[in-house]
């Protein structure tokens, strides 16, 4: 595989072409400081109350749609026995864990087997799914290779869904989402490298080794606002053989103007890949905290986020058969003219 960006233009969606939603995600990390502000809910209570109406919210729109309780960073089973306890294991249908041996976590990349089994001792009835594993090129380019290899050959036969972040750098103009900034050292600047592309487009060695496991190792990528890199993002993956991809509709994306041709936008372009979808980001102003990692003051109003995103891009099988995905305006303009 000659791996460049493809410059001629991709095709453009055909008519009746949609994303496959397989499931959706309740936040980000919520047992992570960085996603999850645990000043405001120490025993997360709170988190579980949200992701429990979450859970209901999805499932009464579409009770064939795949819940994930938010994967978890770090791989904690004190944590899981902690949202078992509070209710919310039965409100979600699978587990998710967030590893990074070789750049945050504080255990060997060996070690993953371990930590797998660790979260089955826990939910021996519940499949655990790998929903972001990574290692950056920070340190060294020959580091990435080492362990997108080695992390292949541990997960890939072990649990149903793995998914690599990420396929592009993160521009360092963006900054991190991330509670503590500097004062976590040089592990701050680590996010800027865990792609598999650089911030120039130019892609690194270790994406070679990735194109070999394209079809069975996902991708993780969060797309901003109005991502400019969204169109490459598709050429890529295409390009790649990617078949599953997680990334997020934003809760506090949903309040800027402009929100609803953004979210049709990237749905549509991403039609084709079997989509892991994360419900996350609080607004601001339905914060606790005028801050997105705070929980809300109602958490009934997240639950009715996630609930009209999955009314809109990920109705019950028998709706998707008889009509296909269109954005808004599409079906507006059907309607007024009919």
């Amino acid at each position: 595989m000659c791996l460049t960006r493809n410059a001629a233009p991709w095709p453009s969606i055909q008519q009746g072409e949609r994303a496959v939603i397989e499931a959706a995600m309740i936040w980000n990390e919520p047992n992570n400081k960085s996603h999850w502000n645990l000043d405001l809910d120490p025993d997360w209570s709170i988190y579980a109350d949200t992701a429990i109406r979450a859970g209901q919210a999805i499932a009464a729109i579409n009770p064939q749609l795949t819940r994930v309780l938010g994967g978890m960073s770090p791989i904690d089973p004190a944590w899981l026995r902690r949202m078992r306890d509070l209710g919310v294991l039965d409100h979600v249908d699978v587990v998710a864990v967030h590893g990074f041996p070789l750049d945050w976590n504080l255990w060997p990349i060996h070690a993953w087997p371990e930590k797998i089994a660790e979260i089955e001792r826990e939910v021996p009835d519940m499949p655990i799914w790998a929903t972001e594993v990574g290692v950056g090129s920070f340190g060294a380019e020959e580091v990435q290779i080492f362990g997108l290899k080695t992390t292949a050959k541990l997960l890939l036969d072990r649990v149903p869904n793995v998914y690599w972040y990420s396929l592009f750098d993160l521009p360092h103009s963006w900054g991190a989402e991330t509670r503590h900034r500097e004062a976590e050292g040089s592990s701050y600047y680590r996010h800027f490298y865990m792609g598999l592309i650089r911030e120039d487009g130019t892609p690194k060695p270790a994406l070679e080794y990735y194109a070999r496991h394209a079809d069975k190792m996902g991708l993780m990528q969060w797309f901003h606002f109005e991502d400019p890199r969204l169109d490459d993002a598709v050429a890529w993956m295409r390009q790649l053989g990617v078949r599953k991809l997680r990334t997020g509709l934003s809760w506090a994306d949903s309040f800027r103007p402009g929100w609803e041709d953004w979210f049709d936008r990237m749905m549509e372009s991403l039609a084709g890949f079997e989509l892991l979808v994360t419900f996350c980001f609080t607004p601001e102003h339905l914060g606790v905290e005028a801050h997105h990692t705070s929980c809300a003051r109602d958490p009934q109003e997240f639950a009715d986020f996630c609930a009209r995103m999955v009314e809109r891009y990920a109705p019950p099988e028998p709706s998707r058969d008889a009509r296909h995905f269109i954005p808004e305006a599409t079906r507006e303009a059907a309607h007024a003219n009919s």
